[in-house]
């Protein structure tokens, strides 16, 4: 496994057990967690650290590494950073463990929005997250007396409202851009509605009222963007706001700074960062979070520490020191200004991506079929009838369906 050490850009053996006062539960075992090596992770594994006999390994590739570590066995690691779509290829390959038991014994301070299943099992631990979110001009929306939008339907009567203002080229902008774009952009309608994209044995299920719904509201909203509404994304949307173009939009947490940019922006200290309105069920938007998993390919007794260590890593005390350094899904995170959006829209209920081989082909399937809706080259049935044959094809492929 040579290789695999190799290029590792942080490696930390820990003092002795007595030297960390701050920790819980005094490991007795000695348990190493490999991760990503921005700082929240940095701060994390400092946290676990207090517990004595760990040892981080911080390494930005690491999602190209982590397979063929946990492979291994006994696993070169015992804790894994994880993000949603770095889950997906330890899932496949069995080499993570479930955690109801150890989250049962161990984890009563965890949300249910940290708890990352699959097949009804919990297999990862969410920390942290980054989601879309409304983002809207204040300053519009108190002009025309219009409260802050909390449904879809609040979002279009304030739509027609503020074009029939004039006080900005569109109401509303919208990350459509054919490929990742639109195709996350319908599933985050498609949770909001309550849907389930995929059913049990991997058919999709996006041909229904709830698929109809999601297209309806997308040609409700499309009313009142940019005509060249499939050539934007994030950037584009950004932009769009900074030149006060724009005047609502879903746009992803880690933009909102640049709202308040003075080099960059006509519309510093006017943009607020809210929860993404909510469709029927929960807010339309999917988390994506980065957490922790446990290696199956280790003992039992390793396993409990293991856990019990990543716990004092992810508690309310790691929050209140490192604060600024994520948008935390732990108790005790303070949102700020720029964080408040992604914040709520957890809070109020928004699911985590549904990581997994089916959805990324889903996901592929609708970034392809969903602009030919929108341009009104086909209706909503045949779009989705369409989306869910290009599905079928890929799925047949992988095998994941018969």
């Amino acid at each position: 496994m040579k290789k695999i050490v190799i290029g590792l850009v942080v490696s930390i053996w820990l003092m002795p057990t007595s030297l960390w006062a701050a920790c819980a539960y005094d490991n007795q075992t000695e348990i190493k967690s490999f991760s990503a090596a921005f700082q929240a992770w940095k701060s994390v594994t400092n946290a676990m650290a207090e517990c004595g006999n760990f040892q981080a390994v911080l390494d930005q590739e690491f999602n190209q590494k982590h397979v063929e570590a946990f492979s291994a066995n006994p696993s070169l690691y015992h804790i894994g950073g994880v993000a949603g779509s770095s889950l997906v290829p330890l899932l496949n390959n069995g080499l993570i463990r479930p955690l109801d038991d150890l989250v049962k014994q161990y984890g009563s301070q965890l949300s249910e929005a940290q708890l990352i299943k699959k097949d009804g099992k919990v297999m990862a631990i969410a920390m942290m997250v980054n989601a879309k979110h409304l983002m809207y001009r204040k300053d519009i929306l108190d002009g025309l007396g219009i409260s802050e939008p909390a449904t879809y339907d609040d979002v279009l009567a304030a739509a027609e409202a503020i074009q029939q203002s004039g006080l900005v080229d569109y109401p509303l902008g919208a990350t459509w851009k054919p490929g990742f774009d639109i195709g996350l952009s319908f599933i985050d309608y498609f949770l909001g509605e309550g849907g389930t994209l995929i059913n049990a044995d991997n058919t999709p299920a996006i041909n229904n009222s709830t698929g109809i719904a999601v297209l309806e509201l997308m040609a409700k909203l499309k009313e009142y963007m940019d005509p060249e509404i499939l050539t934007s994304d994030s950037t584009y949307v950004q932009q769009q706001f900074q030149q006060g173009k724009i005047a609502m939009a879903n746009l992803w947490a880690s933009r909102a700074g640049a709202m308040d940019n003075p080099d960059e922006s006509t519309v510093v200290g006017k943009v607020i960062m809210a929860s993404a309105a909510s469709g029927s069920v929960r807010p339309s938007s999917s988390l994506w979070w980065d957490g922790i998993v446990i290696a199956k390919n280790i003992s039992d007794a390793e396993a409990e520490a293991a856990f019990q260590v990543a716990m004092e890593g992810i508690d309310t005390e790691m929050v209140q020191a490192n604060n600024s350094d994520a948008i935390w899904l732990i108790d005790g995170y303070v949102a700020d200004r720029y964080s408040m959006g992604a914040a709520n829209t957890a809070a109020n209920g928004a699911l985590p991506y549904p990581a997994s081989v089916p959805t990324g082909i889903m996901l592929g399937a609708l970034g392809n079929g969903l602009a030919a809706f929108i341009t009104g080259e086909k209706d909503a049935a045949a779009t989705l009838a369409d989306i869910e044959a290009e599905y079928l094809v890929a799925a047949r492929e992988e095998g994941l369906v018969q």
